[in-house]
């Protein structure tokens, strides 16, 4: 597989080191680690560090800023940071008010994230935790704990950090950050595979017309996989999901999100927005807001998600709010 890098064994250190070179009047690397902080960080409040694999970026590294994360761990490509990594990015942090641990829902994740704040405790660091479990297409409604967190990442970060940055105790941002990942919702597909720098190979294989439902974002098996469709027919499809799954009804407010997996171009997700605001208007949804962009991807895999967050007076009071980082700002909503 071609791939821009020098050697493969040395892809995150320079990944990461040109990110931050790069971004320097804005983050600062921690010492002998593979994480950074943001320079700019509010003071004396809940510090709030996410983290993950790498290769799925801009996820995670592209969320910490103002009105987002403090910090971020990066782990290897499509792995766990360690948990010392991880300790050692909260202590960096760290302003005496506790730490919010936020990643997706992995086993690697959820055993070095556990092992962390263990570490945490031992330095007399108060931490919580909260573990992203949006993907609706990997396990069923009664084994939730078991779904895979995607690219509903986004705006559980941009929340979490919001209600960090108003100065909120520990025990109600971890509620606050709790709730909006309980209302949120993704389901995405697959056109093509991606990739692992120094592998030869591709991290599954799809037939030259297959695509592959609930696909997840390392190769995971999806829910079905069949040839390829008109963009309307797989919108219907993935919203019809999406829609029972959350039981959306008329009047019901809601974020949304098309995202690209890679290398799915503007044009066709602009266009998978098309379909997906016509089905959204025809059962009277009110959208409060929507995003698309490529934020969690996955090299150069082919393929969207759509993610749907579900509003209430008090997540949109925390999502309207500003933030800025390199790849995601936005004005306060109530301002534009």
């Amino acid at each position: 597989m071609k791939k821009i890098i020098n050697h493969d064994s040395n892809v995150i250190e320079e990944m990461l080191t040109g990110y931050l070179k790069a971004y320097s009047r804005y983050y600062e690397r921690i010492e002998g680690f593979n994480s950074f902080v943001y320079k700019g960080r509010r003071k004396n409040k809940v510090s709030l560090v996410i983290g993950g694999g790498s290769g799925h970026e801009p996820l995670f590294g592209g969320f910490a800023g103002s009105g987002l994360a403090d910090a971020v761990a990066c782990g290897n490509i499509f792995a766990s940071p360690n948990p010392q990594l991880i300790a050692e990015t909260a202590k960096a942090v760290h302003e005496g008010k506790g730490v919010l641990f936020l990643y997706g829902n992995y086993a690697g994740d959820n055993l070095n994230f556990d092992m962390a704040e263990e570490l945490c405790d031992l330095e007399d660091i108060q931490a919580a935790h909260v573990r992203v479990w949006d993907d609706c297409a990997s396990a069923p409604k009664e084994r939730i704990q078991d779904r895979r967190g995607i690219a509903g990442d986004v705006f559980v970060i941009k929340i979490a950090g919001a209600a960090c940055d108003a100065g909120l105790e520990l025990a109600e941002v971890l509620r606050i950050t709790e709730k909006a990942r309980d209302s949120i919702n993704t389901i995405g597909l697959a056109t093509s595979p991606g990739s692992i720098p120094g592998l030869d190979k591709p991290t599954f294989v799809l037939g030259e017309d297959d695509i592959e439902f609930g696909m997840g974002l390392h190769g995971e098996p999806g829910i079905e996989r069949t040839t390829m469709k008109p963009v309307n027919e797989l919108v219907e499809r993935m919203y019809g999901e999406l829609r029972k799954e959350m039981g959306l009804k008329r009047a019901d407010e809601v974020a949304v999100l098309v995202n690209g997996l890679g290398s799915t171009t503007l044009l066709e997700l602009n266009t998978v927005y098309y379909e997906l605001d016509h089905h959204m208007h025809t059962d009277g949804l009110k959208v409060h807001d929507a995003e698309i962009k490529s934020y969690c991807t996955c090299q150069e895999m082919g393929g969207f998600s759509i993610t749907i967050l579900k509003l209430d007076d008090e997540l949109r009071a925390y999502y309207d709010t500003a933030c800025w980082s390199p790849y995601y700002a936005r004005e306060e909503i109530g301002q534009q």
